[in-house]
């Protein structure tokens, strides 16, 4: 299989390390984290201008077009830099959600907005009892006229409090066990919002729906299809930003122990830490060669080939950014975990990225159940 990529893909690969590498310093992240919701309104604005927030939007929608190999290759670069902008959660997931929306009109009125950075939305999907599966549905969608009323609460929907809009996952009752997707405004009557702050950066919401109308034009087509493919995406494009934060943070370790000396001597010069320096790389390329593999299996791939590919480089990636990150805070020793210290804040995202859209019993399960026998 061929995991080369193409000059445009190379393009924008370039374009977006070196921006990053430029603007968005350890500074940016802390001016980020301290902004409202954790998003620095001129950083957002500067990846609308750079068509970031387009990629997989069609160009008669606005968008860059795209597939998911470019998301993979833009979050990299974000996971790299430590961005604490929700880019993944408050627009590339959202707007691939869109794209199955009912109404043609309110289609291209939020994706341009989305795209143009003049909005952002949330998807809200995980509840208390579903253990990251997102078949799970405890939120009810009832028949209230022309359109429905939603009944119930989600949990640590990723970017609620910045989001103009949420996509919601409801069981459409009846018939029970029929998942469907609506897009709600967030000052819809009923609904409520409780915010905070989550590891690694960014904002989250519990939410609440009481008798929260939703007009059938806002319903997205594929219902439960729909959401899994949507989140098999939205695993993709954090793995790749978990990809980019392994790299850099293996880059800083090997440069601290090659300066680093103790009885006179770099700490690099040590055998022992060489072999764990070569099993950190080892499983920084093995997990790059699975995120690519899964990102052609989502662009041009079957459901149960994308399911498999998606939930093995999550076990795998999930697996190796552990590994990866604790060393790296133990080969810098105490100064790893200071807040000085960026080491420590990688080691704080790659953890966070292990917990989100499911944990590594899920997935292995999932992909259990795709792998085909011999």
């Amino acid at each position: 299989m061929d995991f080369s990529l193409t000059s445009e893909q190379l393009m924008l690969r370039d374009s977006a390390s070196r921006y990053l590498e430029e603007s968005y310093d350890f500074a940016q992240y802390h001016r980020s984290l301290a902004a409202e919701g954790h998003c620095d309104a001129s950083v957002w604005q500067q990846f609308a201008e750079f068509g970031w927030l387009g990629i997989g939007v069609p160009e008669a929608l606005g968008g860059l077009g795209g597939d998911a190999i470019d998301a993979v290759i833009v979050n990299e670069a974000l996971g790299a830099a430590l961005v604490v902008e929700p880019y993944l959660s408050g627009a590339l997931l959202p707007a691939r959600l869109l794209l199955q929306l009912r109404s043609a009109d309110l289609q291209r009125e939020w994706l341009e907005a989305l795209v143009a950075g003049k909005q952002q939305m949330a998807l809200a999907y995980a509840e208390r009892d579903g253990r990251g599966d997102p078949g799970y549905c405890a939120v009810t969608a009832r028949p209230a006229g022309d359109g429905y009323t939603l009944t119930g609460s989600k949990q640590c929907a990723f970017n609620a409090p910045n989001a103009s809009h949420l996509i919601v996952s409801a069981d459409r009752a009846p018939p029970a066990g029929q998942v469907s997707l609506f897009v709600v405004p967030v000052n819809a009557p009923g609904l409520t919002l409780e915010s905070y702050p989550v590891m690694g950066g960014g904002v989250a919401a519990n939410v609440r729906f009481d008798e929260v109308r939703v007009a059938p034009e806002c319903e997205i087509e594929g219902g439960s299809d729909a959401l899994e493919a949507g989140i098999d995406f939205a695993i993709l494009a954090d793995s790749a930003a978990a990809l980019g934060a392994m790299e850099a943070v293996f880059r800083k370790t090997l440069d601290y122990v090659r300066t680093r000396k103790q009885f006179g001597a770099p700490l690099a010069s040590y055998q022992v830490l060489q072999h764990r320096l070569a099993e950190m790389y080892l499983e920084l390329e093995q997990s790059r060669s699975l995120i690519l593999l899964a990102a052609m299996r989502t662009a041009a791939g079957t459901a149960d080939e994308r399911k498999l590919a998606v939930s093995s480089a999550k076990v795998y990636v999930g697996d190796a950014s552990r590994l990866i990150s604790q060393q790296a805070v133990q080969l810098h020793g105490g100064i790893g975990v200071t807040e000085e210290l960026d080491v420590g804040h990688y080691f704080r995202r790659l953890t966070a990225y292990r917990l989100r859209h499911g944990d590594r019993e899920f997935h292995l399960t999932r992909a259990m159940r795709y792998e085909p026998l011999n």
